[in-house]
């Protein structure tokens, strides 16, 4: 889960990061309030989980409560990147003497940690990366050890830290893996940790994205959910401990293990081409544990979407045997039907692994005219591919 700016800052105000104290609003009215409160001059700032918004016109200086009544009623409603402005942060204006960068995440190529920083921060990482990879310090984390003050000695002297904030930047760095270790994060990144004429080293701006797998660690971070930015069926999904994630295509797909199920979306994507471009509509993982009951929730889900046109089940049979999925799926069409959703678009099977036979032959025997067999995985991603175009 990625955090807004305000979030972000107000983890790292919770760690002892130096960071801005400011007021997100929803409305002009709201920032003109808000402005008035802080006094002097303002920075208006887009809420929104993507970067660039300074360019898009998102970030702007407000000179009085009328001004930033002004500017967020200019910043509100924008599209940056296709994330509609909902919320404004109303901050106090810094003076800037330097800016800087600094990050930690999750390498997961190398299977360790990650510091970054450096002395030329503000602009996008990503850019000075590629012009003048020199300018980046990057300096691998051991997990067993962490920052501590030796570590984060070694980050400040890769990047070349001015002796006027090696100290400052020492301890911010502590602070921020405190954040990253602490609330279970794979990125924490502050662009631009700033110096001020009077020498002090702030966080600016904060950027961190949560592991949802150590949500059950975690109970406060559920209040961090901003549902409005959320898919309604992954909503619905969540709900029923789905691993669902929606796309935008026209073929449902259901499938055991998470290595399968993206192996899946590639083989109907490539299919689709041959069909007008069809591809899947969903990323939806329903574990080992194929029941009736896990088995209609992902039915339901899937047939919710009203881009879906046909869907495609494919299992590999392991300590989950093919023929309690097979029966998993007879159940949930039964079970869907009693309860008013029976299911009306193809479903087309791929069934292997332990038991595959036998599960074969129950969905022959059940005899269900919207259901397909189809033997291969290549085979029933272009059976799946070209039904979802007859039916779009």
């Amino acid at each position: 889960m990625d955090l807004y700016e305000y979030q972000a800052k107000d983890a790292f105000a919770r760690h002892g990061v130096p960071t801005q104290s400011g007021e997100v609003v929803h409305s002009p009215q709201a920032a003109k309030e808000a402005a008035a409160s802080i006094g002097g001059l303002v920075v208006v700032k887009a809420q929104v989980k993507t970067g660039g918004r300074g360019k898009a016109g998102g970030v702007k200086l407000a000179t009085d409560p009328q001004d930033a009544y002004d500017k967020a009623h200019d910043i509100l409603g924008l599209d940056i990147k296709g994330h509609i402005v909902r919320q404004v942060l109303i901050n106090p204006a810094a003076d800037i003497a330097e800016e800087y960068y600094v990050s930690f995440l999750l390498d997961r190529a190398n299977r360790t940690f990650l510091a970054m920083a450096s002395k030329e921060g503000g602009m996008e990482i990503e850019q000075l990366a590629v012009e003048r990879p020199d300018a980046l310090a990057k300096v691998p984390v051991d997990a067993l050890v962490g920052v501590d003050r030796a570590k984060a000695e070694e980050i400040v002297d890769a990047a070349g830290f001015d002796d006027s904030v090696r100290e400052q930047v020492i301890t911010v760095l502590q602070r921020l893996w405190d954040v990253f270790v602490k609330e279970d994060a794979t990125l924490v990144e502050v662009n631009p940790l700033v110096k001020t004429p009077t020498g002090e080293v702030v966080a600016l701006d904060g950027k961190v994205s949560l592991d949802d797998n150590a949500g059950f660690r975690h109970p406060d971070h559920e209040a961090l959910v901003d549902f409005t930015e959320t898919d309604p069926l992954e909503l619905r999904a969540k709900e029923k401990d789905l691993n669902y994630v929606k796309l935008s295509g026209s073929v449902g797909i259901i499938g055991n293990g998470a290595g399968l199920v993206m192996s899946t979306l590639d083989v109907v994507a490539y299919a689709g081409e041959e069909f007008g471009g069809q591809r899947p509509a969903n990323f939806l993982d329903i574990g080992g544990g194929a029941s009736a009951e896990v088995m209609a929730d992902g039915l339901e889900i899937i047939l919710s979407d009203p881009e879906v046109k046909a869907v495609f089940v494919n299992v590999f049979g392991g300590i989950t045997a093919c023929d309690a999925v097979a029966n998993g799926i007879v159940q949930a069409l039964e079970l869907l039907a009693a309860k008013g959703d029976a299911v009306t678009m193809p479903l087309v099977v791929r069934l292997d692994g332990n038991n595959a036979d036998l599960g074969r032959q129950i969905l022959r025997d059940a005899a269900n005219p919207l259901v397909e067999l189809v033997d291969t995985m290549d085979g029933a991603a272009r059976r799946v591919a070209e039904l979802a175009a007859q039916g779009a």
